[in-house]
């Protein structure tokens, strides 16, 4: 006769079970091209900061104080001040939008298969990954910013590297973020398993109050957002080692990540996330608020750069406009998407698949080739579209080939 401690377990277990079926995602194909895009969205991103109106001159040392090279590894002559709305339209939002996305499946993934193995799992695909991106891609990709300062050989630039005090990883960042927030996960499953439960009355009735969801969400953003953003600003990045993150956003970031697990308890194709959902249905007024929000961001900055004096005052009301954008600007992906992105496409199936690997090893493919075209006498926006465009290709290219070694497929 079993005793009571074994009927407990027994029960735990079944009921764990349960859940994992009842959370169990099925595929969309909405979400999976939605990354994709985000993912060929981030490596455009890259390719055309290059070019951007406010690129910084380059330095004549990697140790030169600001290190702006970090973030534009090649500085070209060329520039277009159309540059300025994109970059400044994606970094408030795309990140965000990201972390949404890798939330989704979480709550499913780590009832189906237990913390051990959900923690086993995500250390393969994200610690090994993110270990080989910042010590072989991200040096590979800053290399054409030692040879702009106008020196060159491997050795120096190996000094000059082991110099700076930290070890810059590139866009491998959000890797390393999304394997801390996955034993964040964990530890709130095992105080709340069920959490989930808590905003169910929200997500449930997302496809019929789609604002509900996107009210609450731009709500508890702002909270997150605006504490830090106050301390540090909109521009500071801590490093420890290979680890960045920018200093205003781990708590937005975390916020998006948990809203996704939200609505993904519930299914990636019911709910917010239904194609028949008002969501889905309304996708030409949520671009429009997308738009609205976004305007927002721009006219407060305007009024920052041109009254200096009244910028310190604006703190509240900019983390406000940046987070009524990023949750604007995400639900109208969501909503474009979901509209349209219905039937799986040959192509678009392949980039899905390889989307991941193109996001780690972009960056070094964008760097060479905006290094390669700073000879040529282009328009800047020629420039920035050939440096997408080749680095996409390459990008893709490459990591579909390596995606055929059995050990690299396992892991990306």
């Amino acid at each position: 006769m079993p005793n009571k401690s074994t009927i407990v377990s027994e029960s735990t277990k079944n009921s764990t079970a349960e859940i994992a079926q009842e959370t169990a995602p099925s595929y969309s194909v909405a979400v999976g091209y939605l990354r994709a895009f985000i993912t060929l969205l981030v490596v455009a991103h890259h390719a055309v900061l290059a070019y951007h109106p406010d690129a910084p001159h380059v330095g004549t040392s990697l140790l030169t104080q600001p290190r702006w090279w970090q973030a534009f590894p090649v500085v070209d002559a060329h520039r277009w001040d159309g540059f300025r709305l994109f970059v400044g339209f994606n970094d408030i939002f795309f990140m965000s939008l990201m972390f949404f996305l890798s939330g989704l499946f979480l709550p499913g993934s780590l009832l189906r298969k237990g913390w051990n193995r959900f923690l086993r799992d995500r250390v393969m695909r994200l610690g090994i990954p993110f270990v080989l991106a910042a010590a072989i891609v991200a040096p590979v990709a800053y290399y054409p910013a030692y040879l702009q300062t106008g020196r060159s050989g491997l050795s120096g630039f190996w000094r000059e590297w082991l110099a700076l005090g930290s070890w810059p990883a590139g866009p491998a960042w959000f890797v390393w973020v999304l394997l801390a927030f996955a034993f964040v996960g964990v530890g709130l499953y095992s105080i709340a398993p069920r959490w989930t439960s808590a905003v169910e009355c929200i997500t449930r009735t997302g496809d019929r109050h789609p604002s509900r969801v996107f009210w609450s969400l731009v709500t508890i953003s702002a909270l997150a957002y605006l504490p830090l953003f106050l301390i540090f600003g909109p521009f500071y990045w801590f490093s420890v080692g290979p680890f960045f993150l920018q200093a205003s956003r781990p708590l937005l970031y975390l916020v998006y990540l948990l809203a996704g697990a939200a609505v993904g308890a519930y299914g990636v194709d019911r709910g917010l996330l239904a194609q028949d959902g008002l969501l889905a249905r309304h996708w030409v007024r949520w671009s429009l608020r997308a738009m609205l929000g976004f305007s927002l961001v721009v006219i407060l900055v305007i009024v920052s750069v041109s009254s200096p004096q009244i910028a310190p005052k604006l703190g509240i009301a900019h983390s406000i406009a940046f987070a009524l954008s990023c949750g604007a600007s995400s639900f109208a992906m969501l909503a474009v998407f979901l509209r349209f992105a219905k039937k799986r496409r040959a192509v678009y199936d392949s980039l899905t698949a390889n989307a991941y690997g193109i996001y780690l090893i972009h960056y070094a493919f964008v760097s060479w080739v905006q290094f390669g075209l700073l000879k040529l006498d282009l328009p800047a926006v020629v420039k920035g579209a050939a440096a997408f465009v080749l680095a996409a290709l390459l990008s893709w290219g490459s990591i579909a080939l390596l995606r055929r070694i059995p050990a690299v497929a396992r892991v990306i």
